[in-house]
């Protein structure tokens, strides 16, 4: 049957058909069999993702094809994320090295680095910028290359999600301009405060990780589980943000599917839900003074929760 395959197209036609009858799950940095088998491709023939389509009908070698097939059946057979398997992954324009060590990337907030976090700064002037949970450093090394007169500090619980960070800032030449720092949230970073505080936590409820597709499975769990109700992180994270931000700063954290659950939590917050152009993906943005005001009700919330 393969034998009838010749070209680009015919490959990540073919790929994705089998990914769809695999019943694979897609999410990490693809949200379909198409684009997914299109990575695959792309990276045995050394192209860049974004080619011209005409080349779609250009005919690939036997050893090509053949390569290409075996990634796709890895693909299958082991359930592994195609950016795991290419070791490689596509973020706000960049390509970032991707390996167990962290979260493939994929937040949507890479809409707000390419965007200048506008409208939400408002024109407002931003020296120093804080990525918390910042895991491949795709967050942090973005907002630097695209935001060349900011100094940007990057955090991580997990010493080899730091070290792939490290790699990415030096492959990407910020690594001057972005600070890898060893903590537990702000539990390090007594005294520094910031104009702009982004963060992309675990945020999935606990008892919902055993039940996410096996793709998951290679991911960090330090990366996905965040409590019962998966909103550990994030009350941490707005209790302490206060301590942390400038006057007039902003606050902006991906909560994902615990958007609901935050809402109904703190009713009496402003959140500014985000929508991006795929729709409402559970980000919010949030300035100083709000944040200030909560932060009474959250620390009562955090210490319920015994946080």
């Amino acid at each position: 049957m393969t034998d009838e395959l010749h070209s680009i197209i015919d490959l990540i036609r073919y790929g994705a058909s089998r990914f769809n009858r695999a019943g694979l799950t897609f999410g990490h940095g693809h949200d379909s069999p198409i684009d997914e088998a299109a990575q695959l491709v792309m990276h045995v023939l050394r192209l860049p993702p974004d080619i011209p389509p005409t080349y779609g009908q250009a005919r690939v070698t036997a050893d090509e094809k053949r390569e290409i097939l075996a990634l796709f059946d890895r693909r299958i057979d082991e359930r592994r994320p195609a950016a795991y398997l290419v070791g490689e992954a596509w973020f706000a324009g960049l390509a970032f090295k991707s390996d167990p060590r962290a979260l493939v990337p994929r937040s949507p907030i890479a809409e707000l680095i390419l965007a200048g976090f506008e409208p939400w700064l408002g024109g407002r002037s931003v020296e120093r910028a804080l990525d918390l949970c910042t895991g491949s450093g795709c967050i942090a090394i973005a907002i630097a290359v695209h935001q060349p007169h900011w100094q940007v500090d990057a955090v991580d619980l997990s010493e080899d999600a730091l070290a792939l960070a490290a790699e990415n800032a030096e492959s990407l030449g910020v690594a001057g301009r972005v600070r890898l720092l060893r903590s537990n949230l702000f539990d390090a970073l007594d005294g520094e405060r910031y104009d702009l505080i982004v963060s992309n936590p675990p945020y999935v409820p606990a008892a919902d990780v055993a039940k996410l597709p096996p793709e998951y499975a290679h991911e960090p769990a330090l990366g996905l589980a965040a409590g019962d109700d998966g909103l550990d992180l994030a009350l941490r994270i707005l209790r302490d943000a206060p301590q942390h931000l400038s006057e007039d700063g902003l606050l902006v954290v991906e909560v994902g599917d615990s958007e609901t659950a935050l809402a109904e939590l703190l009713p009496e917050v402003p959140f500014n839900w985000i929508e991006f152009k795929v729709g409402p993906m559970g980000v919010f943005a949030l300035d100083a003074e709000p944040l200030r005001a909560a932060h009474p009700r959250v620390s009562a919330l955090c210490a319920a929760r015994g946080l």
